[in-house]
């Protein structure tokens, strides 16, 4: 029994839960509003998607209008009409007249260039023409006099990308290099027969222009062919010149410094040292220090000081001799003649002989003379000495204290199990009926009935404590029951079962349930109906199949009570029941994408939130208190809040394979199992990974629970055939660690086929717990 104060705490805690709004489950809206906790790399702000288009239209634009001005100028390039005679002759005479000095300008006549030039061409001494610039003036700002053209910054690009195009590059401004002027055909065969001199046949890369030497540059490429040297008056041969020999010098040419033995020391001032360091060492000359210094010397005098180790006795400077362990005697197979059962046998010797010399036992085998002199020396003395000489030199010698400590004082002082009562000890009531596997049981909240699912298709209600069985229908005849579930609160007295695909919900007959409750558990089953019938449900897409279907089952189920049946996409196997009791979720483990589905009582609405998945989904559970969502895959379990339609956070367990997972009522610590033999603590608030790791099963857990009706209990059900109940309590110092100690083993289901109990539930209020087994039976623990 709870004391008051607890009731009063847990009646307080669950006003303020009701008193939430009816918002905290994002308005029972749920398709697909977890994708964007899922889907990050989709996710484009708008902005963004502003920008984008912007710039597609600028480019756009650009484009036209560079393809525009291309097409234009390749029409007065590309013409494919034939000059006339007349045309020819003037565009010659025209071209003889003019000359073209810069790529991108129209080009002048000869004698206007001549006037324009600053420089004189005259002949040098080899017959050359060399330029003659005039005099600049200082007054003119000749910073850039020496400028050159704008040079074609395309870098390796080739200049045949620019064969369509009027220019050939872009100078440093970003400004276009134009294409320089070609003449003729008439001026190409000319300049064909008659070859200019200083003629390459090049090209220029930066100016399109072509690529004449000059005189200079001809005598440079004709003098290095000729292996001669480039610069014409360097002599490689000058005649020596003999600095030392020819020329008589009056300076010396040493600049050492005088030797030391020709330094003579002063007397007075031998006799002025001699003065200071008598004065020094008479103490009447101080060295200076600051005024600082000197009264912390003064304070230093005046204290008293004590000296600790004036009584103590001197030790020995060497340390204590140790001497070496002494080999062991000789036994009788060490004996030139051994008795007969100390010699091996053939195939003892033969195994030795086999066996790698660091994994024998001994190193020698016994061997038997008629004599000592017989004896022959031993071949591996020598090694044997060196080896124990390095055993002396390098194992060090020390004399140890043996540490006399319990082994029991260093394991965690644990209350003992009779201090931590109530909690199950022995079976009471054993339920027996299905064929098969018992694969599900649930106890209502009113704690007087259980539910039992089985592997042939049937769904059980049992008194709990008479083992009296009530009631008994058949959902499948080919799909076993998964799952069985209560629907949580206590106004309506609603059953929820999975067989294949289909969910069934229904309001099984009981001596405990009253013809009003019976009534009020009917009308929530059929208030559905009446909204399906309004439309007020979300359409959906055309050519999509729906999440769910919610239809009655049938005239036959319907008269033995079940009322509504819900098709889903795949296999059900879990069901998990809001707190409310108006929404509960399914997990199909094989139906990817719509593994997980959340469906609303009240309106017969069933939703998919997750349109992609990390994983495969396990199991499912909702918050005790908060309206937080979490969702266990095979390796983590993730936390979403569906208020905020918002990833929370992403639980690590560790384990390889998570089998399920429960809340503790509190709902700031997780308990998850899973099939490598695991069962994992988990504290929210501290950490994402394990605040502690339990194994006590050889073989694979398949369900764990939290008591849900106050008591710091939990308990897990393994393959094994076995139960282990936990005292677990949470304290409500944030800063103390919960108690978790291992009270019990229950054991009594039979494993069949590797399976042992596959599912496990708690009494609402009592130390009890209900466990479901492979045996076909369901037992009750007390």
């Amino acid at each position: 029994m709870k004391s008051k104060p607890v009731e009063k705490k847990r009646k307080a805690r669950d006003e303020e839960s009701d008193s939430e709004s009816d918002d905290e489950l994002a308005n029972g809206l749920f398709d697909g509003v977890l994708e964007a906790s899922e889907d990050e790399e989709d996710y484009i702000p708008s902005d963004e998607i502003d920008d984008v288009d912007s710039e597609s239209e600028v480019s756009e634009g650009s484009e036209d209008a560079e393809e525009e001005e291309e097409e234009g100028d390749d029409d007065a390039l590309l013409s494919d009409d034939i000059p006339s005679d007349d045309e020819m002759g003037k565009l010659s005479k025209d071209a003889e007249e003019l000359e073209i000095t810069e790529p991108g300008v129209d080009p002048k006549p000869k004698h206007q260039e001549e006037e324009d030039r600053n420089y004189k061409v005259v002949k040098d001494a080899n017959g050359g023409e060399r330029y003659v610039y005039d005099e600049i003036d200082p007054v003119y700002d000749s910073d850039d006099s020496d400028a050159q053209g704008p040079v074609n910054t395309i870098g390796n690009i080739p200049l045949s990308f620019y064969d369509s195009y009027p220019h050939i590059g872009y100078d440093i401004n970003g400004k276009k290099i134009m294409r320089p002027a070609t003449g003729d055909a008439l001026q190409s065969l000319l300049d064909t027969i008659e070859v200019p001199k200083g003629w390459t046949g090049l090209t220029d890369v930066n100016t399109g222009n072509p690529l004449n030497l000059t005189q200079e540059e001809l005598e440079l490429v004709r003098r290095v062919r000729h292996g001669l040297v480039p610069d014409e008056g360097y002599d490689p041969y000058p005649d020596t010149v003999e600095w030392f020999t020819s020329k008589q010098e009056t300076m010396p040419l040493s600049a050492a410094p005088e030797p030391k033995r020709r330094f003579l020391p002063s007397k007075n001032e031998a006799k002025q040292v001699m003065k200071l360091v008598r004065a020094i060492r008479e103490g009447r000359i101080l060295p200076y220090k600051p005024p600082e210094e000197r009264e912390r010397e003064e304070e230093e005098k005046e204290e008293v000081q004590f000296d600790l180790w004036q009584d103590e006795e001197p030790a020995a400077p060497n340390p204590m001799h140790i001497p070496a362990p002494k080999l062991p005697p000789p036994g009788y197979e060490m004996s030139y003649n051994p008795p007969e059962e100390y010699l091996p046998t053939k195939e003892e010797r033969e195994e030795w002989e086999k066996t790698d010399p660091e994994d024998r036992e001994k190193e020698f085998l016994p061997q038997k003379f008629n004599s000592l002199r017989k004896v022959p020396a031993w071949g591996t003395l020598v090694k044997e000495r060196f080896e124990r000489c390095m055993d002396l030199y390098l194992a060090p010698r020390v004399r140890k204290n043996r540490l006399n400590i319990d082994p029991n004082s260093l394991l965690p002082k644990l209350p003992s199990p009779a201090e931590l009562k109530p909690f199950p000890t022995v079976v009471q009531t054993i339920f027996r009926g299905h064929e098969g596997t018992v694969r599900s049981v649930a106890i209502d909240p009113t704690g007087v009935a259980l539910a039992t699912g089985g592997s042939d298709g049937t769904v059980r209600v049992w008194e709990l404590l008479t083992g009296r069985q009530v009631w008994s229908v058949k959902l499948s005849s080919e799909d076993p029951v998964y799952t069985v579930r209560w629907r949580p609160t206590k106004d309506a007295f609603v059953l929820a079962a999975s067989a294949g695909e289909d969910v069934f919900l229904m309001v099984p007959p009981h001596s405990s349930v009253t013809p009003t409750l019976d009534q009020a558990s009917r009308d929530v089953l059929a208030a559905g109906f009446g909204y399906a019938t309004n439309g007020q449900q979300p359409a959906t897409a055309p050519g999509k199949e729906p999440a769910g279907k919610w239809a009655r089952p049938g005239t036959k189920l319907e008269d033995a009570g079940v009322l509504v049946r819900v098709t889903v996409r795949s296999a059900v196997k879990v069901i998990t029941w809001h707190r409310r009791g108006d929404h509960f979720a399914t997990v199909s483990p094989e139906g990817q994408r719509s593994s997980v589905a959340i469906h609303t009582l009240s309106k017969h609405l069933t939703q998919i939130p997750f349109r992609k998945l990390h994983g495969l989904a396990q199991t499912v559970v909702f918050h005790p208190l908060k309206p937080l969502f979490f969702v266990a895959t095979m390796r983590t379990v993730r936390c979403y809040d569906l208020q905020k339609v918002e990833l929370v956070k992403i639980v690590q367990p560790g384990a390889k394979w998570i089998s399920s997972l429960d809340i503790h009522s509190g709902g700031d610590h997780l308990i998850v199992g899973s099939y490598d033999r695991r069962l994992l603590w988990h504290d929210l608030d501290l950490s994402n990974r394990p605040h502690k790791t339990m194994r006590f099963h050889p073989k694979a857990i398949r369900a764990v629970r939290f008591h849900k009706g106050g008591l710091p209990l939990f308990a897990d059900a393994s393959d094994d055939g076995t139960l282990q109940i936990f005292y677990g309590k949470v304290p409500n110092d944030q800063l103390e660690s919960p108690t978790i100690v291992p009270v019990k083993q229950l054991k009594g289901h039979k494993v069949v086929n590797q399976v042992g109990v596959v599912d496990i539930d708690w009494h609402p209020r009592e130390p009890w717990c209900v466990s479901a087994g492979a045996d076909g039976t369901a037992r009750l623990w007390m």
